[in-house]
C-alpha cells in the first residue's frame, strides 16, 4: 500500500491524465467519469437515468430527513463502466480515523445539506465485488470530526464532538458490488480541501485506503450560500492547493454529483481494487502525503506541521489544547 512502483495497472491512469491535460484546464475541471461518459465510455445503448431527474434549483437543508424522494434516486452506474478500470490509488489514513459503526445513515440526526453517497466496488477487470466492506469518515459542516478515540487534533477537544460518532460508518457491498451511505456534505478546515476518507476491505484485509474530493465550484457554491456552511467564511484550501489530492489528481479523485428532485445531492464513485493483495498497489499521484485534522481557530494562520495535516505531524502550532469556541 502506498508504493510508487509503476505497473501496467497504472497505465490507464497516466493515459487519461495526459488526455485531460491535453484538452486544457476546462476539461480537467470536469470529474473524470463524467468526462469519459461524454466521450462515449460505457454502454451507449443504455439510457442515462440522470436524464429524468428534475432539478428543483435549490439545495435541501435539514439533514437526511430532507431526503423525501430517496426511493426514486436513479442508479448512477446504470450506463456501465466500459472495458478498462484503473486502480483507485492510496492516500494517507490520517489521525482522524476512529471506531466505526455499521449503518447506512451516518449523521446521527445532524443538520446539513443531505447527501446520498453511492459506491460501486470492482476489480481491474471491472467485475463487481460483493461482500467488500466500505468504511467512510469525514468531518461535519463545522469542520470537526467525531469520537473520543479520534485525536483531539481532529475534534479540537470539543466535548460534543468527542461524545458523538457522527459521519462515520461501514457498509458491505451487495451482489452487484454496490453500497450506499446517507450523510451531509462535509465542511472545511484549514489546510485541506473538502474531502471524504474511505477504506475498502475484503475478508477483513485492507485493499485500499484513500480520499475523494468534490469539484471546487461545487464546494465554493455550498460554502458561500448554504446554511451552516456559509457562517464559517471562505475556505483557505482548494483542490488546486491541497497537499493530499493534488491539482493533478483531483479530476480522477472527484465525486460525480447531481441534485435530486428533493434538493439532496447524489454523489457517486467507482472504487477499483486489486483482484489480489499480491498485485502491486499505487499512490495518489502528486499529493504531499498529508491530510486529516482540523486546525482550531486562533492558531495564527500558520502552515501545517511537517508531514502535512493528516501525516501525524502533531498538533498545529500555537494550539494550547483547549476546546473550540
Amino acid at each position: 500500500m502506498g508504493s510508487e512502483t509503476k505497473t501496467d495497472n497504472a497505465t490507464p491512469i497516466l493515459t487519461r491524465r495526459k488526455l485531460l491535460y491535453g484538452l486544457g484546464l476546462a476539461a480537467a475541471a470536469v470529474p473524470l467519469g463524467q468526462f469519459l461518459a461524454a466521450c462515449g465510455s460505457g454502454d451507449s445503448d443504455t439510457k442515462d437515468p440522470m436524464d429524468d431527474v428534475v432539478d428543483p434549483g435549490a439545495w435541501a437543508t435539514g439533514g437526511t430527513k430532507a431526503m423525501t424522494a430517496l426511493s426514486s434516486y436513479p442508479n448512477p452506474f446504470a450506463t456501465g463502466l466500459g472495458a478498462a478500470c484503473a486502480l483507485t490509488c492510496a492516500a494517507t489514513l490520517g489521525p482522524c480515523y476512529a471506531t466505526t459503526v455499521e449503518r447506512e445513515d451516518i449523521t446521527e440526526g445532524e443538520d446539513g445539506l443531505p447527501v446520498r453517497l453511492a459506491f460501486l466496488v470492482v476489480d481491474e477487470t471491472c467485475k463487481p465485488i460483493p461482500g467488500a466492506s466500505v468504511d467512510i469518515w469525514h468531518c461535519g459542516p463545522d469542520g470537526l470530526y467525531s469520537g473520543e478515540d479520534a485525536s483531539d487534533f481532529c475534534t479540537t477537544g470539543d466535548q460534543r464532538a468527542r461524545s458523538a460518532r457522527w459521519y462515520r460508518g461501514v457498509q458491505t457491498t451487495d451482489a452487484n458490488g454496490r453500497v450506499h451511505f446517507n450523510t451531509c456534505f462535509p465542511g472545511w478546515y484549514s489546510s485541506r480541501t473538502i474531502h471524504i476518507h474511505f477504506t475498502v476491505r475484503l475478508d477483513n484485509q485492507e485493499y485500499v485506503t484513500s480520499q475523494f474530493v468534490f469539484d471546487d465550484s461545487l464546494d465554493d457554491e455550498i460554502v458561500s450560500t448554504q446554511p451552516l456552511y456559509n457562517a464559517r467564511g471562505q475556505r483557505d484550501t482548494t483542490n488546486a492547493t491541497d497537499n493530499v489530492v493534488s491539482a493533478e489528481s483531483a479530476p480522477e479523485y472527484s465525486f460525480q454529483t447531481r441534485r435530486m428532485a428533493d434538493g439532496a445531492m447524489l454523489a457517486w464513485k467507482t472504487l477499483v481494487i486489486r483482484s489480489s493483495l499480491s498485485n502491486a498497489s499505487c499512490s495518489v499521484p502528486g499529493g504531499g502525503g498529508g491530510g486529516g485534522g482540523p486546525r482550531p481557530p486562533g492558531d495564527g494562520g500558520m502552515g501545517p506541521p511537517p508531514g502535512g495535516r493528516d501525516g501525524g505531524g502533531g498538533p498545529p502550532p500555537g494550539w494550547d489544547g483547549g476546546t473550540r469556541p
